[in-house]
Protein backbone atom coordinates (compact mmCIF):
# COMPACT_ATOMS: atom_id res chain seq x y z
CA UNK A 1 0.00 0.00 0.00
CA UNK A 2 1.40 3.88 -1.12
CA UNK A 3 2.74 5.18 2.11
CA UNK A 4 3.02 2.14 4.62
CA UNK A 5 5.47 2.34 6.78
CA UNK A 6 6.08 6.23 6.54
CA UNK A 7 5.85 8.00 9.79
CA UNK A 8 3.12 11.03 9.82
CA UNK A 9 4.68 14.47 10.40
CA UNK A 10 3.74 16.23 13.48
CA UNK A 11 1.39 19.02 12.76
CA UNK A 12 3.77 22.15 13.83
CA UNK A 13 0.75 24.37 14.99
CA UNK A 14 -0.70 21.39 16.82
CA UNK A 15 2.66 20.99 18.35
CA UNK A 16 2.95 24.29 19.26
CA UNK A 17 -0.58 24.42 20.89
CA UNK A 18 0.19 20.56 23.13
CA UNK A 19 3.47 22.74 23.99
CA UNK A 20 1.58 25.42 25.47
CA UNK A 21 -0.94 23.18 27.26
CA UNK A 22 1.97 21.14 28.62
CA UNK A 23 3.77 24.29 30.29
CA UNK A 24 0.20 25.23 31.72
CA UNK A 25 0.40 21.82 33.29
CA UNK A 26 4.00 21.81 34.29
CA UNK A 27 3.42 25.54 35.80
CA UNK A 28 0.39 23.97 38.02
CA UNK A 29 1.87 20.59 38.77
CA UNK A 30 5.66 20.82 38.67
CA UNK A 31 8.44 19.34 36.54
CA UNK A 32 9.95 16.61 38.96
CA UNK A 33 7.24 14.43 39.16
CA UNK A 34 6.62 14.36 35.27
CA UNK A 35 5.02 11.12 33.59
CA UNK A 36 3.64 10.90 30.09
CA UNK A 37 0.35 8.77 31.13
CA UNK A 38 -0.87 11.04 33.77
CA UNK A 39 0.34 14.44 31.63
CA UNK A 40 -1.74 12.46 28.76
CA UNK A 41 -4.55 11.84 30.85
CA UNK A 42 -5.22 15.36 32.26
CA UNK A 43 -4.31 16.66 28.40
CA UNK A 44 -7.55 14.82 27.81
CA UNK A 45 -5.23 12.52 25.23
CA UNK A 46 -3.39 8.93 24.56
CA UNK A 47 0.12 8.84 24.90
CA UNK A 48 0.24 8.15 21.30
CA UNK A 49 -0.48 11.66 20.90
CA UNK A 50 2.15 12.53 22.85
CA UNK A 51 4.74 9.90 21.29
CA UNK A 52 3.19 11.29 17.80
CA UNK A 53 4.96 14.54 19.08
CA UNK A 54 8.41 13.93 21.00
CA UNK A 55 9.93 10.57 20.83
CA UNK A 56 10.20 10.47 24.28
CA UNK A 57 10.50 12.47 27.62
CA UNK A 58 13.63 14.02 26.96
CA UNK A 59 12.59 15.23 23.82
CA UNK A 60 9.41 16.63 25.66
CA UNK A 61 10.99 18.16 28.10
CA UNK A 62 13.57 20.07 25.86
CA UNK A 63 10.58 21.52 23.62
CA UNK A 64 8.52 22.23 26.49
CA UNK A 65 11.51 24.17 28.31
CA UNK A 66 12.16 25.86 24.62
CA UNK A 67 8.36 27.01 24.59
CA UNK A 68 8.52 28.24 28.13
CA UNK A 69 11.79 30.21 27.10
CA UNK A 70 9.93 31.28 24.29
CA UNK A 71 6.52 32.48 25.78
CA UNK A 72 8.65 34.01 28.80
CA UNK A 73 10.90 35.99 26.44
CA UNK A 74 7.42 37.65 24.75
CA UNK A 75 5.80 38.31 27.62
CA UNK A 76 9.18 40.38 28.81
CA UNK A 77 9.62 42.42 25.64
CA UNK A 78 5.98 43.72 26.09
CA UNK A 79 6.12 45.24 29.27
CA UNK A 80 5.58 48.80 29.16
CA UNK A 81 9.12 50.60 28.79
CA UNK A 82 11.04 47.61 27.34
CA UNK A 83 10.91 49.15 24.20
CA UNK A 84 10.94 52.48 25.44
CA UNK A 85 13.38 54.93 27.33
CA UNK A 86 12.53 53.83 30.43
CA UNK A 87 15.44 52.48 33.05
CA UNK A 88 16.56 49.19 33.31
CA UNK A 89 16.30 49.44 36.91
CA UNK A 90 12.50 50.21 36.60
CA UNK A 91 12.26 47.66 34.27
CA UNK A 92 13.74 44.54 36.62
CA UNK A 93 11.01 45.88 39.29
CA UNK A 94 8.12 45.95 36.81
CA UNK A 95 9.07 42.57 36.17
CA UNK A 96 9.21 41.54 39.78
CA UNK A 97 5.88 42.83 40.07
CA UNK A 98 5.19 40.93 36.87
CA UNK A 99 5.85 37.81 37.72
CA UNK A 100 4.26 38.07 41.03
CA UNK A 101 0.79 38.88 40.09
CA UNK A 102 -1.50 35.41 40.90
CA UNK A 103 -1.84 34.30 37.49
CA UNK A 104 2.10 34.90 36.66
CA UNK A 105 2.90 33.42 39.91
CA UNK A 106 2.77 29.61 38.86
CA UNK A 107 5.63 30.43 35.95
CA UNK A 108 7.82 32.02 38.38
CA UNK A 109 7.64 29.18 40.74
CA UNK A 110 8.35 26.29 37.87
CA UNK A 111 11.38 28.67 36.76
CA UNK A 112 13.01 28.19 40.22
CA UNK A 113 12.15 24.43 40.15
CA UNK A 114 14.10 24.22 36.47
CA UNK A 115 17.17 26.35 38.28
CA UNK A 116 17.17 23.51 40.77
CA UNK A 117 16.86 20.72 38.90
CA UNK A 118 19.51 22.00 36.45
CA UNK A 119 21.81 22.83 38.88
CA UNK A 120 21.66 19.40 40.62
CA UNK A 121 22.41 17.83 37.44
CA UNK A 122 18.78 16.17 37.14
CA UNK A 123 17.90 17.24 33.39
CA UNK A 124 20.18 14.99 31.48
CA UNK A 125 23.23 17.19 31.23
CA UNK A 126 20.49 19.73 29.42
CA UNK A 127 20.92 22.91 29.82
CA UNK A 128 17.62 25.29 28.76
CA UNK A 129 18.42 28.10 26.81
CA UNK A 130 15.68 29.86 29.62
CA UNK A 131 18.71 29.80 31.80
CA UNK A 132 21.53 29.54 29.81
CA UNK A 133 20.61 32.48 27.17
CA UNK A 134 19.49 34.69 29.92
CA UNK A 135 22.60 36.62 30.26
CA UNK A 136 22.78 37.50 27.10
CA UNK A 137 19.55 38.83 26.65
CA UNK A 138 18.97 40.89 29.26
CA UNK A 139 22.51 41.95 27.85
CA UNK A 140 20.65 43.10 24.97
CA UNK A 141 18.80 45.52 27.09
CA UNK A 142 21.59 46.98 28.42
CA UNK A 143 23.41 47.25 24.85
CA UNK A 144 20.06 49.61 23.74
CA UNK A 145 20.85 51.88 26.69
CA UNK A 146 24.06 52.74 25.69
CA UNK A 147 25.89 50.24 27.68
CA UNK A 148 29.21 48.58 25.39
CA UNK A 149 28.80 44.91 25.09
CA UNK A 150 31.29 43.51 26.76
CA UNK A 151 30.40 45.55 30.07
CA UNK A 152 26.57 44.64 29.34
CA UNK A 153 27.35 41.11 29.79
CA UNK A 154 29.04 41.01 32.68
CA UNK A 155 26.48 43.92 34.50
CA UNK A 156 23.56 41.50 32.95
CA UNK A 157 25.13 38.11 34.88
CA UNK A 158 25.46 39.75 38.21
CA UNK A 159 21.71 41.42 38.11
CA UNK A 160 20.35 37.80 37.17
CA UNK A 161 21.63 35.94 39.54
CA UNK A 162 20.89 38.76 42.10
CA UNK A 163 16.99 38.67 40.91
CA UNK A 164 17.26 34.90 40.91
CA UNK A 165 18.55 34.56 44.39
CA UNK A 166 16.02 37.39 45.71
CA UNK A 167 12.95 35.48 43.74
CA UNK A 168 14.13 32.29 45.72
CA UNK A 169 14.22 33.99 48.90
CA UNK A 170 10.84 35.60 48.41
CA UNK A 171 9.20 32.53 47.18
CA UNK A 172 10.86 30.35 50.34
CA UNK A 173 10.02 32.70 53.01
CA UNK A 174 7.47 35.10 51.87
CA UNK A 175 8.88 37.93 53.63
CA UNK A 176 7.70 40.32 50.80
CA UNK A 177 9.25 43.82 52.40
CA UNK A 178 12.42 42.55 53.49
CA UNK A 179 12.80 40.66 49.92
CA UNK A 180 11.51 44.15 47.97
CA UNK A 181 13.74 46.08 49.85
CA UNK A 182 16.91 44.22 48.45
CA UNK A 183 15.50 45.03 45.04
CA UNK A 184 14.55 48.10 45.45
CA UNK A 185 18.82 48.39 46.21
CA UNK A 186 19.56 46.26 43.48
CA UNK A 187 17.43 48.13 40.68
CA UNK A 188 19.62 51.25 42.06
CA UNK A 189 22.63 49.99 41.38
CA UNK A 190 21.33 48.53 38.21
CA UNK A 191 20.90 52.10 37.01
CA UNK A 192 23.94 53.67 38.69
CA UNK A 193 25.92 51.17 36.47
CA UNK A 194 24.24 51.54 33.83
CA UNK A 195 24.96 55.47 33.86
CA UNK A 196 27.99 54.99 34.32
CA UNK A 197 28.99 52.93 31.82
CA UNK A 198 26.65 54.45 29.05
CA UNK A 199 28.72 58.02 30.05
CA UNK A 200 32.08 56.08 29.23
Amino acid sequence: MKGEGVARTADPRRRAELLDSIVDYLADHGLSTLSMRPLAEHLGKSTRVLTHHFADKEELLSATMERLDARHRAWLRELPGWQGDDSVGTIVRRTWDWQLQEDNLPVARLIREIEGLAAGGRLAGHVPGLLADRSAFVAELLCERGVPSADALRISTLVNAAYAGLMNDFLTTGDRPRVEAALDELTALVDTWVSAHARG
